[in-house]
């Protein structure tokens, strides 16, 4: 059985942005309530995936000695 490949034509944090963006706008549609907290809690989340990608691959950041 082979493995299906599927080339990412936008990066990470690309992805992760409109993920939350999409989220954000679904939750604004949606009435003060339990499915839209968790909507906006996604949208964090995607929002903190991206901050995180984005420090872990800084050229800034140097392995330990």
């Amino acid at each position: 059985m082979q493995r299906r490949r599927f080339k990412q034509t936008l990066t990470l944090e690309a992805r992760l942005a409109e993920e939350a963006k999409r989220l954000r706008e679904e939750a604004k549609m949606l009435p003060p309530g339990a499915l839209r907290e968790e909507l906006i809690r996604k949208a964090r989340h995607a929002e903190t995936a991206s901050h995180m990608n984005e420090w872990l691959t800084s050229p800034g950041l140097k392995p330990p000695e």
